[in-house]
């Protein structure tokens, strides 16, 4: 398994062919209070399987603070993994849309972790900084 994209953005969707559409990718917010919320946003996954891992995948979103605090309860899903035809491999696309994210602190670095079958896949940093 292979993650292709993992990426926090503005907003993302699926199409019904299994497209991934992606709009404003960002790692930082600025803010002068705390606590900051900030109103929409989604977190975009593109992962790619190899033929010989088809099958149910589960998938673990975990999004923490510095000392390993959750700032938003844990995200559990299932993907089911099939490869068309003679193709050797298959991408699955997901979209978390996230509303009203509440971060407690400035000057913080924030960590959204990727867990694929209970396995570490993937991080991706959010700095809340003072403009």
């Amino acid at each position: 398994m292979k993650v292709e994209i993992f990426t926090l953005c503005d907003a993302a969707t699926v199409d019904a062919a299994g497209k991934l559409n992606i709009l404003g990718s960002f790692d930082r917010l600025n803010a002068t209070t705390t606590p900051v919320i900030h109103p929409q946003c989604a977190l975009a996954i593109k992962l790619r399987f190899q033929r010989v891992e088809e099958g149910q995948k589960r998938i673990r979103i975990t999004f923490i603070d510095q000392d390993g605090v959750t700032v938003m309860p844990n995200v559990d899903a299932t993907v089911d993994v099939r490869i068309a035809g003679n193709e050797p491999s298959g991408a699955v696309s997901v979209v978390l849309n996230i509303q009203q994210l509440k971060l407690p602190r400035l000057d913080e670095e924030y960590s959204i972790d990727l867990a694929v079958d209970d396995r570490h896949e993937a991080s991706a940093p959010l700095f809340v900084r003072r403009p």
